[in-house]
């Protein structure tokens, strides 16, 4: 199932999306309202414990951390999910749920009202999310609403219903980071769920780690970076597993990014060295087939 609370290793990726916003001048995917929501305060002990214990304590280090390892994934699964969400909000109003949304700041920037927004999270998240909304005197849109689910003890189903969700509308659902830390039969647990609540001809969007036998160094650094954060990355999956899983859903897949492809898209020509992680495929299916599954 999705994470219950937002894990260090998201902090990371939420400060490399708001140093990357500031920095860097070939932006992947401007997340300009990421160190907002951070505050300084947090941005600055994020920071400082980046520098302390993976860097030689320098700016020039600090970037070549945040672009080998915790820049690249973040950067383009937003930026593969938000230009997929808008191209399936082009034919009418849509609802947009996000699933694990964390610090995901697109509520605030998006500027079109056909897009109705559920943010999905475990209470803990979520309320330490909206005190600091309050902090910063932003105002909640109107079709903006925070979905609180205890993953442990609820579904999402519940608590979208109860928030408004309607399964007659067309939707978009995104679950962005998670796959990494779970089994694929967990993984598919959620996918199950948003086949329940979904029509015919709604999507969902997600980023998983491709099992292609040995690690590359840097996947494989990665994976030892988290596994100290105790946050223990679980292998991934094939590409044939997941088209299996998602077609006995009654999910048609529509995009695929592998590896290579997403180099293409989104790194392509880049002077600072960031490049497309080895093994991280992106993802969107539509739902074909009509068949419950709650």
């Amino acid at each position: 199932m999705i994470q219950d609370q937002e894990s260090y290793t998201a902090k990371l990726c939420a400060f490399a999306r708001a140093w990357h916003s500031n920095t860097a001048r070939q932006k992947i995917f401007d997340d300009y309202l990421a160190y907002d929501l951070m505050g300084w305060e947090a941005y600055e002990t994020v920071k400082q414990q980046i520098l302390d214990d993976y860097t030689d304590g320098t700016r020039d280090d600090l970037t070549r951390f945040l672009n080998t390892y915790f820049a690249p994934i973040p950067l383009s699964r937003l930026r593969f999910t938000e230009s997929r969400l808008r191209r399936f909000a082009e034919a009418g109003p849509v609802q947009y749920v996000i699933c694990g949304a964390g610090a995901d700041s697109f509520s605030f920037r998006n500027t079109d009202p056909k897009i109705e927004v559920f943010e999905v999270d475990h209470p803990d998240t979520q309320r330490y999310k909206l005190e600091r909304i309050k902090e910063l005197e932003w105002n909640i849109p109107k079709n903006v609403h925070f979905v609180p689910v205890n993953f442990e003890k609820e579904t999402m189903i519940g608590g979208l219903l109860e928030a408004g969700f309607s399964s007659q509308k067309p939707s978009f659902f995104s679950i962005l980071g998670v796959s990494y830390y779970l089994t694929l039969p967990v993984f598919t647990k959620t996918l199950r769920q948003i086949a329940a609540l979904s029509s015919l001809g709604s999507v969902v969007a997600f980023d998983f780690p491709l099992k292609n036998g040995d690690f590359p160094p840097r996947v494989a650094e990665l994976e030892k970076i988290t596994d100290i954060l105790g946050e223990q990355m679980q292998g991934g999956f094939t590409y044939a597993e997941v088209s299996r899983a998602l077609f006995a859903l009654g999910y048609q897949i529509d995009t695929y990014l592998p590896p290579a492809k997403v180099q293409e898209h989104y790194f392509k020509n880049r002077t600072d060295g960031m490049t497309a992680f080895e093994n991280v495929s992106l993802l969107s299916a539509t739902i074909t087939n009509g068949r419950s599954y709650e």
